[in-house]
């Protein structure tokens, strides 16, 4: 069996990414580690959640270990650098922010990780994150350099499929979807792989809802119907670094 390290910016970004290929390769018998940029301290909470005295980052850090054993992740690590906010925001040039980080001493704390695991396979995002958040980027950037400093040999890079969200999106009714731009996620014909998990809706949804402070029943991910869910959650999608483009794989652990 093999060793998965899947590399997220904020707590809850995992169960929206990769949450099905977490569970996924947790229950072929391989081992998973989530390490997290961030510990979300600018994400938004309704007022009143919070316990008295209760920071932020406190409760999404506990959400993150109760998701990881919702998903199978043996291991969860904070890189340590705080939330940069929005692109353009003030708080992006704050002093310790992942946005601010030097791409060689983060990629250096990442690949220390890696060594450790002796990790096969390694996720990030794609060169713009996705959809365009500076610590989805370097995400993208120091994993990149991560992997290479610690020779680890698969990395993909998680996305989402431009061209089948224009596709479906008018199907998903009776649910506010947002607004994700024109430059949301990949092309399709720029994806190498993509792998169905359906088989673990359920378990995303779980994931998702264990990240109270951030995703509430009402929001997009969990007001649609499970029909819709699986629609819209049911395939995660990935760029393999490395090979061609088309979708010609559909198992990040495939052969290990």
């Amino acid at each position: 069996m093999a060793t998965l390290v899947t590399f997220h910016a904020h707590p809850d970004d995992e169960c929206i990414n990769c949450g099905g290929v977490m569970r996924k390769a947790a229950d072929e018998g391989h081992r998973v580690v989530l390490v997290v940029a961030t510990r979300g301290e600018l994400g938004e909470v309704p007022d009143g959640f919070l316990d008295e005295g209760e920071q932020l980052w406190e409760r999404r850090v506990k959400e993150t270990h109760a998701v990881a054993e919702i998903l199978g992740a043996a291991r969860v690590e904070f890189l340590g650098y705080t939330d940069s906010g929005m692109m353009g925001e003030p708080t992006n040039d704050a002093p310790g922010t992942f946005w601010t980080a030097d791409v060689e001493e983060a990629a250096g704390r990442l690949a220390a990780i890696l060594r450790e695991e002796n990790a096969d396979v390694l996720t990030v995002y794609d060169d713009h994150g996705g959809y365009g958040h500076p610590d989805h980027i370097q995400v993208h950037r120091v994993g990149m350099r991560a992997a290479e400093l610690a020779g680890t040999p698969r990395v993909y890079q998680a996305t989402a499929n431009r061209d089948r969200i224009k596709r479906r999106s008018e199907v998903i009714e009776g649910v506010e979807v947002p607004d994700l731009g024109d430059d949301f996620g990949t092309p399709e014909a720029e994806l190498t792989t993509a792998v169905d998990v359906t088989k673990y809706a359920e378990v995303k949804r779980a994931a998702m809802r264990a990240h109270a402070s951030q995703i509430s029943e009402q929001s997009f991910f969990l007001a649609m119907s499970d029909d819709m869910f699986e629609l819209a959650f049911g395939t995660e999608w990935f760029i393999r670094v490395g090979a061609a483009p088309g979708i010609a794989e559909h198992d990040l652990m495939a052969g290990l």
